[in-house]
């Protein structure tokens, strides 16, 4: 059965659909040797390139979703590669096979916290679209004076350049003075979207943090700069939220598995070389009782000596 060009690349990782999208435009994409178009449908048993590097369409369908928990750190870029060699947020992701980590969403350089990464584009695809409006929970420190109109305007909406935005929950969390911590809910993340609506306000924001995405919050033993695998449990938990079909296995199964594949396989080995040696040790062992008994025998005093000897003290 075929399927869109888009769809199979996003699936190995490649990249989101958007971003696929313009390779294929921008005549990087072959399929059997032909440079294609958008709307180039394909066969797992096409031979499709991607910059003259064939990609294993018909393994992607085989490999297991990952997700992974990125906590942000603030002066990371989301972006590959960044013209001024400022840090990026890839910098510091695990390797990953037959294919490549594509983020979910993006946080600008002021801001850290929950980020989530999928070798599945068509997961992030789906999970990035509007419409899916999935709710992101962010920690907010304000600075400057926040009235009761100002959080009644936020939650009732607030007009910015690209429309009109909105806060579902605005929940005070502590801090002195004009220095004020928030918890704020929304179901979309347009660029800059939380700092812009505070501002509409004439409130600056010093510090946001995401501390949540859906049901998936940022864990507190998460050090800044470090991720962690998701279970099987909240990766399907993404993938039903937006229509993909389940998963039976998780990658830290594959993973255990493999290890205990690998363990075994140690213990074996080193099973085995402690019967060989215990073998050669008996080996050994025989052979020094049978060098003792074929040996020289022992030797007794001849009777002439001994009747000599009474003789002489007689």
């Amino acid at each position: 059965m075929s399927e869109k060009l888009q769809k199979v690349l996003a699936r190995a990782g490649q990249g989101s659909r958007r971003e696929l999208e313009k390779w294929i435009n921008d005549g990087r994409v072959s399929v059997n040797g032909d440079i294609v178009s958008l709307g180039c449908r394909v066969e797992p048993t096409d031979a499709v390139r991607v910059d003259g590097i064939k990609i294993d369409i018909v393994k992607s369908t085989e490999q297991v979703c990952r997700v992974i928990a990125y906590h942000k750190q603030e002066g990371e870029m989301c972006t590959r590669v960044d013209p001024q060699g400022r840090e990026t947020v890839f910098d510091r992701l695990p390797k990953i096979k037959d294919g490549r980590w594509v983020a979910i969403g993006r946080l600008d350089i002021n801001t850290s916290g929950l980020l989530l990464f999928t070798n599945d584009g068509e997961l992030a695809n789906r999970l990035m679209h509007p419409s899916h409006e999935v709710e992101r929970e962010y920690a907010v420190r304000t600075f400057g004076e926040v009235t009761d109109k100002v959080i009644q305007n936020l939650r009732s909406g607030v007009t910015l350049e690209d429309g009109v935005a909105s806060f579902s929950k605005v929940k005070e969390s502590g801090g002195e003075g004009v220095n004020s911590w928030y918890h704020v809910t929304l179901a979309e993340g347009r660029n800059r979207e939380v700092r812009r609506m505070w501002e509409s306000q004439e409130v600056q924001v010093s510090r946001l943090i995401r501390v949540r995405y859906g049901d998936i919050s940022l864990e507190k033993s998460l050090p800044r700069g470090g991720w962690q695998e998701l279970e099987l449990i909240p990766v399907n938990y993404l993938r039903k939220m937006v229509g993909l079909e389940e998963e039976t296995v998780s990658f830290l199964a594959v993973r255990e598995e493999h290890r205990n594949k690998s363990a075994r396989i140690r213990r074996a080995v080193r099973r085995h070389a402690t019967i060989q040696k215990k073998k050669a040790d008996e080996s050994g062992g025989r052979k020094k009782s049978a060098r003792a008994s074929t040996g020289s025998p022992k030797r007794f005093p001849s009777k002439k000596k001994s009747t000599l000897k009474r003789r002489i003290r007689d």
